[in-house]
């Protein structure tokens, strides 16, 4: 098995995203970025899915993963300065929590 990329949790819950990220990482196309500075690296791939093409974007160091579709990479371009720095001041945090029954919160 791949290195376990999780955002935390249960082991249940860690096991289920290691497994998410074993599939997206068998569907990657051609080969990956890094992107890096003094501060942190990433890794972006892209992965094909039944439902189009997604960017896989890892952060090694601190097993981070997130998988992001067309419309939501189109989304960070409408952020603003502010937007993104409260995301990187808040790293190791959601900008907005789950709810309580652990669903994300629109």
């Amino acid at each position: 098995m791949r290195e376990d990329l999780h955002r935390g949790g249960d082991h249940e819950d860690a096991a289920s995203r290691a497994t998410e990220l074993d599939k997206l990482l068998d569907s990657v196309v051609g080969q990956p970025i890094t992107v890096a500075n003094e501060f942190t690296s990433t890794e972006i791939r892209r992965i094909d899915t039944r439902n189009g093409s997604r960017l896989l974007v890892t952060a090694p160091r601190t097993g981070q993963w997130i998988s992001l579709d067309a419309l939501e990479v189109e989304a960070l371009t409408r952020q603003n300065t502010a937007t993104l720095a409260a995301m990187v001041g808040s790293m190791h945090a959601p900008l907005i929590p789950d709810g309580p029954d652990g669903e994300e919160q629109l």
